[in-house]
């Protein structure tokens, strides 16, 4: 299977779902440092700057991506989907619209769930897609840090004659909710924190240790896009 990623950064969706098997057909992503970790890890990829003006984009399997989340956070101004870079949503939709895609995944901070979530889940309702989401925690995945991020899987339902589509995605993506309540991975994070230097990998002295801990920082943990990239192919077989 094939997928694509918006709002690439360091390519935390790309590596994720890469290890569980598909193919990384484009990436889009503005940032130039980050674009350059993109290049170093997919050098035959294509890649596109700006989500804005981007078209004509190849249809894959998947479309994911985490859009800006400053507008959403709590740490933000509170402008939500209003703002002008939690506001690239929309161009997500567009993307979303034009290629149809069987499957999407979209990623932002906890606080979507009550600064956009129902925008977000109306949108995709109004482009024919059923969705499964839930809060994951980075520990929870065994990575050095809490990093509470909302994650939504976006479905068609039926699509060529297949109406089990929908019911194998729920029974395949539930068990991702439970992740969150294993204690041990809560302790483990706690634990690191009596090494602060650990959660970027002892990035101090080493070149461009800004632009790395800010692409860090506004990354994924690829263990959860690989976890979800792995019930997707399960819904797949079972839908099968």
């Amino acid at each position: 299977m094939t997928v694509g990623s918006l709002f690439s950064g360091i390519g935390g969706f790309d590596l994720g779902f890469e290890r569980a098997g598909f193919e990384v057909r484009w990436q889009v992503e503005i940032d130039p440092y980050a674009r350059a970790v993109l290049e170093r890890h997919w050098p035959n990829v294509s890649r596109y700057f700006d989500v804005r003006r981007v078209r004509h984009l190849e249809r894959v399997d998947v479309v994911c991506g985490g859009f800006p989340c400053q507008d959403v956070s709590f740490a933000g101004p509170g402008e939500g989907l209003a703002g002008a870079r939690s506001g690239l949503w929309s161009e997500f939709r567009r993307i979303i619209r034009s290629l149809r895609p069987r499957y999407v995944v979209v990623e932002n901070v906890a606080a979507l769930a009550v600064r956009g979530l129902d925008t977000v889940l109306g949108d995709l309702a109004a482009l024919g897609f059923d969705a499964e989401w839930s809060s994951i925690s980075a520990c929870a995945v065994g990575a050095p840090h809490l990093r509470q991020r909302l994650f939504i899987v976006a479905y068609t339902n039926g699509e060529h004659g297949r109406p089990g589509l929908r019911d194998s995605v729920t029974r395949a993506f539930r068990p991702l909710q439970a992740f969150d309540g294993f204690e041990s991975a809560r302790a483990g994070w706690q634990a690191r924190l009596a090494n602060p230097s650990e959660l970027y990998g002892g990035a101090d002295g080493v070149p461009d240790r800004l632009h790395r801990n800010h692409g860090i920082g506004n990354s994924i943990v690829p263990s959860v896009a690989e976890w979800i990239a792995r019930r997707i192919l399960e819904a797949e077989s079972i839908g099968a």
